[in-house]
Order: structure tokens, then C-alpha cells, then sequence
């Protein structure tokens, strides 16, 4: 799905695509441009439609650590890891682009043994709801369940 977009002042594709939870080339493919001095201010371009924001993201600089980051966002750091497929202890690395979880939802990474029961009990939601708000649940180690918080 796909929407329109009118370019304002001062925009540019990386901006662009973040805002529409994408990618520059992405845009650019979309859109045949072939860099950011072919956008003009008021010009319509095409990018996907927007949806439901379950993360925002943050770049590495040099220094940072996880639990850093984490106490600088109010994110468990063990969250945090888990969400972007890191141990604790794991090196991160400068302009490393990591997932941060947006504070208006719930989230659990499942683990092996884990039944639609016990994800509903831990969202405190009947199962159609945590269905919906996932889409496809395949219940494997490792993936990643988000419920919108009541």
C-alpha cells in the first residue's frame, strides 16, 4: 500500500524514509530520483503507507553502551538486547542502528514451550487481540510479540 507525499522545505530522502519507516533507496526506486537534489519543496512523491509505529531507532555513536542507551531511553536493557538480536554483553558499534521499543506498547520475545495461552496471559488479552495486533504467530524461540498497552 502506498500513499502520497508532499515534499516540504528542507526534506531530504533519509528523513523521508524514516518517517515512513522504510529505507532511502526504497524512496528513490519508488520515485525513479536519484538523489536528494532532485526533491523540491511541494513536489509529490510516492512512499508506503503509513502504519502502526512499534519502534523507534537509534544510531550508535562512539562510547555508547547498551546499558547506556537503555537507562537513557527508560528501556530494560535486557529488552533492549533481546530486541535486537544482541546479548547483554554483546560489542556495539559506531552507526549501528538499533530498535527501540516505543513506551505505548508491550512486547515479549517468545521462547521454546511458549503457547498463545501463555502470550495472552502475559499481554493480559484473549488470544483474537494479540492475533490481530501480530498478524502471523508462529510461537518459535525468538520472536517478537507486541501488544498495544490498555
Amino acid at each position: 500500500m502506498f500513499e502520497k507525499y508532499r515534499v516540504k522545505a528542507n526534506d531530504n530522502l533519509e528523513d523521508i524514509a524514516k518517517k515512513f519507516r522504510t529505507n532511502k533507496s526504497y524512496i528513490e526506486d519508488l520515485n525513479n530520483l536519484t538523489y536528494d537534489e532532485s526533491l523540491r519543496e511541494g513536489m509529490d512523491i510516492i512512499v508506503p503507507k503509513a502504519r502502526e509505529k512499534y519502534f523507534d531507532t537509534y544510531t550508535i555513536n562512539k562510547g555508547d553502551s547498551l546499558y547506556a542507551i537503555s537507562k537513557k531511553y527508560n528501556i530494560n536493557p535486557t529488552l533492549l538486547a533481546a530486541l535486537n538480536g544482541l546479548d547483554s554483553n554483546d560489542y556495539i558499534y559506531p552507526n549501528q542502528v538499533l530498535l527501540l521499543p516505543v513506551g505505548s506498547y508491550s512486547y515479549y520475545i517468545t521462547k521454546d514451550g511458549d503457547t498463545l495461552d501463555i502470550v495472552s496471559d502475559m499481554f493480559n488479552k484473549n488470544k483474537d487481540e494479540i492475533i490481530r495486533e501480530n498478524g502471523t504467530i508462529y510461537l518459535l524461540p525468538g520472536q517478537v510479540l507486541v501488544s498495544k498497552r490498555k
